[in-house]
């Protein structure tokens, strides 16, 4: 029920904080050792802080909605995706008549017209689209994303705000990132203070693999409807370049889903196959694990409890990893994530490769890509060559990829390349570029 205020615009009356007050004007036995009580707190969350909410589905309603209650009026939100109607049984702020709207642009307004005095800010696009001052501008920012690319490029955003002098970090450019996952009945959230910290890369290895297919099945024997799909998606999508050359297959588009659902029903009659639906094939691009409201709710609260400390500094902040599975009985766990001395994202320092001067590129290439530290989408590799920088490969750009390819080919000293050479590498898993030191093997 929408409350009219009693107090000019921003829809205030007697007692709406008093929640909030109860934890922020007084002290007690869990406070934060140097939380002094004060008024000032509870005016700082509703008029200075700032909050950006990355991902507007399931963990997203829920963490807006948590967010709006517990007094935070300055939010913004960044979801590049649109509404399904497979969304409504558990994305809440969502109604029927707002399929094919911006998941973004919907829950801003359910939340500003609900909550007086709220005003969340809409964002339709992707997070890779913002420049280094819109991140800047926030004091927390949460992600509620079911991506580990978008969660590895958010964290190396926030890793490359960082400001050093003489070695130093300055605390004042830490941008604390609350991070909270799901996976059915399971989930996790998380503090990470970039720089001080474990970041997303140091524990890359926490996160589940992707399911694979067998090629030879996929190829010649499918059984599965799953089968099908992967068919489409990993064979056919390359050669038959539906939508131009060099572009690859979006999850997020529907033209692109169409038509991967349309081969794949050809493929699957072709096999006497039954059980392709459009719902499935967007479900296999995408690597959807299917969704449990209760556990959103869940990692959602966590997640905004954890905003709440730290934007009012009276309690002590999660340290720094916790989980959750309700798939037999109900059980958490908090530990503490340690922060890897060798991490390729937040380490500061080059990382070391070990190869023989005879190893080919190709080698080094598949060490990026399916290192458990690593796991490198689309590395794309330079160095600097008799002076000259030279790219070596990189396949996000056809005609670059198409000339360098022979370089995969030849071995590293055939490259130039020699002991204790540098290599600049890029991936869509990051905004900065890592560097790598060759060490030389016999």
């Amino acid at each position: 029920m929408v409350v009219d205020g009693g107090s000019g615009d921003r829809g205030e009356w007697e007692g709406r904080w008093n929640h909030i007050k109860k934890f922020l004007e007084r002290s007690g036995p869990f406070t934060h050792p140097d939380f002094e009580a004060s008024i000032e707190s509870l005016q700082f969350l509703l008029e200075t802080c700032k909050i950006l909410v990355i991902g507007a589905g399931g963990l997203g309603c829920e963490l807006l909605k948590d967010l709006a209650l517990s007094g935070f009026r300055n939010i913004h939100v960044v979801d590049m995706d649109t509404i399904d109607i497979s969304n409504l049984n558990r994305q809440f702020l969502f109604r029927p008549k707002d399929v094919g709207r911006p998941k973004a642009d919907v829950a801003a307004d359910f939340v500003n017209s609900r909550i007086p005095g709220c005003c969340v800010v809409p964002h339709f696009k992707k997070i890779q689209d913002f420049d280094e001052t819109f991140y800047r501008q926030f004091h927390i920012i949460v992600c509620g994303l079911d991506s580990i690319i978008a969660r590895r490029w958010m964290n190396g955003m926030l890793l490359s705000l960082l400001v050093y002098e003489d070695g130093v970090m300055d605390p004042s450019s830490i941008i604390p990132l609350i991070d909270g996952g799901t996976e059915g009945f399971k989930g996790n959230a998380r503090v990470i203070l970039p720089g001080m910290t474990a970041c997303i890369d140091c524990t890359l290895e926490l996160y589940p693999p992707q399911i694979n297919f067998p090629m030879c099945t996929i190829a010649s024997m499918p059984r599965l409807p799953e089968h099908c799909v992967e068919y489409v998606r990993m064979l056919l999508w390359p050669k038959e370049k539906p939508f131009g050359d060099g572009v690859c297959l979006d999850g997020d588009d529907p033209e692109h889903i169409q038509w991967v659902y349309q081969k794949s029903l050809e493929r699957a009659a072709e096999f006497s196959i039954t059980g392709v639906t459009y719902r499935l094939t967007q479900g296999v691009v995408k690597r959807i694990i299917p969704a449990v409201a209760s556990t959103n709710a869940v990692i959602a609260a966590a997640c905004a409890t954890e905003v709440f400390k730290i934007a009012s500094s009276a309690y002590v902040p999660l340290n720094n990893y916790m989980v959750f599975n309700d798939v037999d009985g109900l059980y958490t766990y908090t530990f503490e994530a340690e922060r890897k001395d060798n991490c390729s994202a937040c380490s500061q320092v080059p990382l070391d490769l070990h190869f023989s001067p005879s190893s080919k590129l190709q080698e080094v290439l598949d060490y990026l890509t399916e290192s458990a530290s690593l796991q490198m989408k689309s590395p794309a590799i330079t160095a600097t060559v008799e002076g000259k920088n030279k790219t070596l490969y990189l396949q996000s750009v056809a005609s670059i990829e198409q000339r360098t390819r022979p370089n995969l080919s030849k071995t590293l000293k055939e490259l130039g390349l020699t002991e204790g050479q540098e290599l600049a590498v890029a991936d869509v898993t990051t905004p900065q570029t890592m560097l790598f030191r060759l060490s030389f093997t016999s």
